[in-house]
């Protein structure tokens, strides 16, 4: 960063007997990257800073200066961490266990609901905040975890709320990176973080610019940095979240203009102009550091008074040291481990390789742990060492959900073709985990819809500790209709019945996993499937045209999932491979087996996406008996109605190309998307005739994206010899 500008101390300055300066960062999300201008400027100038005392966003960057890492360093560790990620507790989807990516693929309305004792439960803070922590964790490993403040490089306090008596607490020993944690508990956005005892949120509700916490640690001059985000005009408040955020900015500007008349004739204050940037807009750090240096450079004049000669810098650089820091090599001599709620500590245990006796690594553990908490069983995972009675034990602390311990998720799925033969499906899911000490899980999926009801009801009973292997009995039972149409019908047809199909299974699956991919189910099942004409035609001559079909059969079934999407709604990257082969036993009149393939790619550039799908289905009976397969509807071949082409055989491809359109506002929707998608496919009757053609295509143009419960797409489609469409679609696609 330039340093045009920038006065060199004068030798009266040097003489002058140094006052003790206290700095003063306060909270503001994402516009604290401005702190780490300032910090830039003022080693700059050789400034010492001899206090911080620090609110929120604030006590993140001073806690991490506080420990020993320079506003350079600081801005480069940060300029290679996705912070947006680390904040929102984003984890790489690739990364997470099986079940977790199943329930994100079902359940699009990211609401984390809990059930305990007939009551609803929802999370307190839409961010569990464990990605931060391992971070802070990571970059003060240095530090054991029961230390005071005062012995850090530099004293540091942290300020945070009690969320019980509404009063400031002052963080000044313990944990550093738990400090930081708790300071940043912004109500609504992150958990409230528990510190000895005591429920604690973000300090800014009682003090976002703790100028007299920095008097009171003997600070004689206060280099104060306000960088709160300012209240917006009452017109653009267009929803309940926005006023609450009105409503808290209220209480810290309050608390900021109290503070700021505390500030005297020597002291200086700092007020980036930060504009436009959000609370939220990690992604401008870079505008942000450079707003802090701007703001710090225009009070050079004042600033430079408190410059120290070279000697005199490298001297205060010297000394800023800490005798608490853990010396390298440090081995740990045991290991405590304390849960809460069901989760015994030895499963905790078993995730962990580290030993008695080895080398303390915070790196490592702390991957274990983050890896650990992407099974969505905790609230928090932390790990410190500290010293008791000369012997180094590592801490770890596992906090259950405390919403649970049973979860509702939801998902809503409306088809509407604007022809009167829409489709609406409402989805429950009810998971019920750690039902004993070995981790036995009971998993529900309902579906409510006026064409489709359906029950999933399985166990999952892991095998053999932590070998990921585990057996699962389940039971389905489901009822679907679906229109029959004439061959060589167009999507404005009408149907000429429709079937009812009934299909009640029971199996038990020995379930797989592969490694990070996914997971291998192999079993076995009895099935009872039938199929009903809900409307019948009969003609004199050869009776009713359509006869009701039903069979018994044991079956073998084997079933691979791999799923490696980074998004399960607008995949930007990563690939999704479903494949399943079923074997039946049944009587040779009704018996039938059948397999199927669905894949999906995703490759980005810049803005530019494609999807590139492609399905198989095949009937393996040589009597071709068997429910068969359906195509037709949105994303399978969108020109025509849904299910509206029924064989035995079933080949399709689709590519689609979606443009980026996060610069625009469209109807409230997030990541919005203008896509446009090529599709071909078919069925056959016959094993002979499979893939011969002829193909049906169907080109479409929609506007998608994310919206409170789940993607939404509006388009136009259009088939062979005009054939057309126009649809409406909320809910998963393939």
């Amino acid at each position: 960063m330039s340093a045009e500008n920038v006065d060199t101390p004068t030798k009266e300055a040097a003489t002058k007997p140094r006052p003790r300066i206290g700095l003063v960062l306060s909270g503001g999300g994402a516009r604290g990257y401005a702190h780490l201008g300032v910090l830039q400027y003022l080693e700059k100038l050789h400034i010492p800073v001899d206090y911080i005392a620090a609110t929120s966003m604030g006590a993140l960057v001073g806690g991490l200066y506080a420990s020993g890492i320079s506003a350079e360093e600081l801005e480069h560790r940060l300029s290679k961490t996705n912070l947006s990620d680390i904040a929102f507790d984003r984890n790489e989807r690739a990364k997470l266990p099986q079940s977790q990516r199943e329930d994100d693929f079902q359940y699009p309305i990211s609401i984390a609901v809990g059930y305990d004792d007939g009551k609803l439960k929802l999370a307190p803070g839409l961010v569990q905040g464990n990605n931060l922590l391992t971070l802070l964790q990571n970059w003060t490993a240095q530090l054991p975890g029961n230390i005071s403040f005062d012995r850090l490089p530099i004293p540091f306090r942290a300020v945070a709320t009690d969320l019980g008596k509404g009063t400031a607490v002052i963080l000044d020993h313990g944990s550093l990176p738990r400090a930081m944690r708790a300071s940043m508990a912004v109500p609504g956005l992150f958990a409230p973080y528990q510190i000895d005892g005591r429920t604690l949120v973000d300090g800014g509700l009682v003090s976002n610019l703790p100028v007299q916490e920095a008097r009171d640690m003997g600070a004689d001059i206060i280099i104060a940095v306000n960088i709160a985000t300012p209240l917006q005009d009452p017109a653009n408040l267009q929803s309940p979240t926005a006023v609450a955020q009105q409503m808290v900015g209220i209480l810290i500007q309050q608390n900021v203009k109290s503070q700021k008349a505390l500030l005297g004739k020597s002291d200086i204050l700092i007020e980036p102009e930060l504009a436009g940037m959000s609370f939220t807009d990690f992604a401008r750090g870079r505008d942000g550091v450079n707003a802090g240096w701007d703001a710090a450079q225009a009070q050079s004049k004042r600033l430079t008074e408190l410059s120290l000669p070279p000697e005199e810098w490298k001297t205060y650089l010297a000394a800023r040291h800490t005798d608490m820091a853990l010396a390298k090599g440090t081995r740990v001599d045991a290991i405590e481990i304390k849960t809460t709620g069901r989760i015994p500590a030895a499963y905790v245990r078993s995730r962990l390789s580290v030993k008695e006796g080895d080398v303390y690594d915070a790196d490592q553990i702390n991957q274990q742990l983050s890896q650990l908490s992407t099974n969505g069983d905790f609230n928090a995972l932390t790990q410190e060492i500290v010293n008791k009675d000369g012997r180094n034990v590592l801490l770890i602390d596992a906090e259950e959900k405390s919403w649970g311990p049973q979860y509702l998720l939801f998902g809503l799925g409306i088809s509407n073709t604007f022809d009167g033969r829409g489709s609406v499906n409402l989805q429950i899911g009810h998971r019920y985990p750690w039902m004993n000490q070995s981790g036995l899980e009971w998993r529900n999926d309902v579906i409510l819809g006026n064409k489709r009801a359906s029950l999933h009801s399985e166990l999952r009973q892991p095998l053999f500790g932590s070998s990921g292997l585990y057996v699962s009995p389940y039971i389905d039972i489901g009822r679907r209709y679906v229109d029959i149409y004439p061959d060589g019908s167009n999507a404005k047809a009408s149907p000429v019945t429709q079937y009812r199909f009934d299909t009640d299974t029971a199996g038990i699956d020995l379930g797989m996993p592969l490694a990070q991919l996914g997971d291998l189910r192999l079993g076995v099942s009895y099935q009872h499937t039938k199929y009903t004409p809900t409307y019948n035609i009969s003609l004199e001559s050869v009776g009713p045209l359509f006869t009701a079909i039903q069979s018994n059969q044991p079956v073998a079934r084997a079933r691979l999932t791999i799923d490696q999407l980074d998004d399960p709604l607008f995949p930007r990257k990563g690939y999704y491979i479903y494949s399943e082969v079923n074997r039946g036993f049944g009587q040779v009149d009704n018996r039938y087996s059948d397999a199927q393939l669905k894949t999906l790619w995703a490759f980005s550039r810049d803005r530019n996406t494609f999807n590139v799908a492609v399905e198989a289905a095949s009937n393996l009976s040589s009597n071709n008996a068997g429910p068969g397969f359906f195509l037709g509807g949105f994303q399978r071949l969108s020109a025509y109605a849904p299910d509206q082409f029924y064989g035995n055989y079933l080949l399709y491809s689709r590519l689609t190309y979606l443009r980026d359109l996060t610069d625009y506002s469209l109807l409230g929707l997030r990541n919005p998307v203008l896509g446009s998608s090529l599709e071909a496919g078919n069925v056959w009757q016959t094993r002979d005739a499979f893939g011969d053609g002829p193909y049906k295509k169907s080109l479409s143009l929609f506007l998608g994206g994310n919206s409170p419960v789940g993607p939404v797409y509006f388009g136009a489609a259009l088939g062979q010899q005009g054939v057309w469409n126009l649809y409406l679609q909320l809910g998963r696609v393939f």
